[in-house]
């Protein structure tokens, strides 16, 4: 079997180990049949307004700008989800998308196999640590965490439009003391995915620096969130750190998103709407993190008897 296919088979098997997590955790939220409600029981179907913004954010998505940010300023802006599951909101939300992106691009762009798995494997172990972490915060530590990651995010985005870093190699992968930096430094972007800064800009900003072209950032960008994003989420979903009726909406409509910016988009010019988005991330960040200088924040709440 080649390679990639066993990687896409893989990829498949967790797929399918997510969609029944994620199902089970809404049947037992739903068996509780409780007045009392919070955003990881709230088990309603999506409303329009949400299905939309996840087709939207993740028709860009797959064009390379990334869904996080844009997601994150929009649950601001319409006080959809409370700042302290946000990060949990926005990886279980966006993970089917995203895996519907990574079979599309990593079938039609050559990338090294040995560099691909690799950084792959690195982004899912830092994820995976990340989530645990991020699940458990306050709703200051999250609202101060996502703000200096929004800004962080933004400068990525800046040094992208700026073409800031290295353009125009035709290598599709690295070897020895490169392969090792990218793989140390997917780890990292990796455990910041769990935080909501989104992987896709840094990672074609480091895709860039080691010279590589940076078309092969797309396999390895959607693929490394499609295998770390089912592995973070489910345990934002055992935590219950996230918004299940809002990470629903985001699933159905970034599927549909995701589908026609990979198959049907040939080309479109992104720089207008790149630096839309560097305005909108940097208001958000600056937002979030005043909201975060001048409250208090709130306590973790307590288990509820759903968790297992």
């Amino acid at each position: 079997m080649h390679p990639i296919t066993a990687l896409m088979s893989a990829l498949g098997v967790l797929t399918a180990v997510f969609i029944g997590g994620w199902a089970r955790a809404v049947m037992a939220v739903r068996s509780l049949r409780t007045r009392e409600s919070s955003p990881a029981t709230d088990a309603r179907f999506p409303s329009p307004a949400m299905i939309v913004l996840g087709f939207v954010t993740n028709f860009f998505d797959a064009l390379g700008i990334g869904s996080f940010a844009t997601s994150t300023a929009a649950f601001r802006l319409f006080k959809m989800v409370p700042d302290r599951v946000i990060p949990g909101t926005l990886n279980a939300g966006h993970t089917l998308p995203t895996i519907a992106q990574a079979f599309i691009f990593t079938s039609v762009i050559p990338v090294d196999v040995v560099t691909l798995f690799s950084m792959i494997a690195a982004a899912v172990l830092g994820a995976w640590l990340g989530a645990g972490i991020v699940a458990r915060w306050s709703k200051r530590s999250v609202q101060l965490g996502m703000g200096a990651a929004l800004l962080a995010a933004a400068g990525f985005m800046l040094m992208r439009q700026l073409g800031a870093f290295p353009a125009g190699s035709t290598e599709i992968g690295v070897h020895g003391a490169k392969l090792a930096i990218a793989v140390v430094g997917n780890f990292g972007l990796g455990a910041l995915m769990t935080l909501g800064i989104g992987l896709y800009a840094p990672c074609m900003v480091l895709v860039s620096l080691l010279g590589m072209s940076e078309t092969t950032a797309f396999p390895i960008m959607m693929g490394s969130c499609a295998f770390l994003m089912p592995v973070g989420s489910l345990r934002f979903i055992r935590e219950q750190s996230y918004s299940l009726r809002v990470a629903l909406g985001l699933a159905v409509g970034g599927i549909f998103g995701s589908i026609v910016a990979g198959v049907w988009v040939k080309s479109l010019d992104l720089r207008t709407v790149r630096w839309l988005v560097i305005v909108v991330v940097l208001y958000t960040a600056i937002t979030m993190l005043w909201s975060a200088l001048s409250d208090s924040g709130d306590p973790v709440p307590p288990t509820d008897p759903v968790r297992k």
